[in-house]
């Protein structure tokens, strides 16, 4: 539960939906819920009858659990063997269900950046892949093509996991 809330903090759930979602009883999602927010991790309030919940962002460790989830998928390690020997990346999104907080084998990327090396990629894949035990896809875009396909692509919950620091873009 702790990938759903803390990988992406917008994210947001409902005891009857995290029962679903994670194929457990809603008095085991319950107890969680009840003990992060106790531990002041999660905040909540009513949406109509609904309690609504979500990562706390102020709590002091905060930043540790969610570089822990981020080391948990590998989002490190692919940043470091991947994205920043490429060429020239400006931003690269986490798509699909661990963008949504749903753990999953399968890792997409979305590379927004110029000159990026594709034969290159592809070897930098491959090897990523084993370090992180899950199956890596990606689509890389100019920064022109990003700006079109953004409405669409945006409905995938794209997840900003890294920019350029001397040279952010805007969408």
């Amino acid at each position: 539960m702790l990938l759903k809330f803390f990988l992406n903090s917008s994210n947001t759930g409902f005891l009857r939906g995290l029962a679903v979602e994670f194929n457990e009883s809603t008095n085991a999602i319950r107890l969680e819920l009840n003990k992060l927010e106790e531990a002041k991790l999660l905040e909540s309030q009513f949406e109509g009858p609904r309690k609504v919940f979500r990562a706390n962002a102020k709590h002091p460790l905060f930043p540790d659990i969610q570089s822990i989830v981020r080391k948990y998928i590998g989002i490190e390690d692919i940043i470091q063997s991947v994205i920043l020997h490429l060429g020239n990346p400006y931003e690269v999104y986490l798509m699909g269900e661990l963008a949504q907080g749903i753990d999953s084998d399968k890792l997409n990327l979305l590379i927004m950046g110029e000159n990026i090396d594709i034969d290159y990629l592809n070897k930098l894949v491959a090897k990523a892949q084993k370090l992180v035990s899950r199956d890596i896809g990606y689509l890389v875009l100019s920064p022109e093509e990003f700006k079109q396909q953004y409405p669409r692509l945006n409905q995938q919950n794209l997840l900003l996991i890294w920019q350029r620091e001397e040279e952010p873009r805007k969408k």
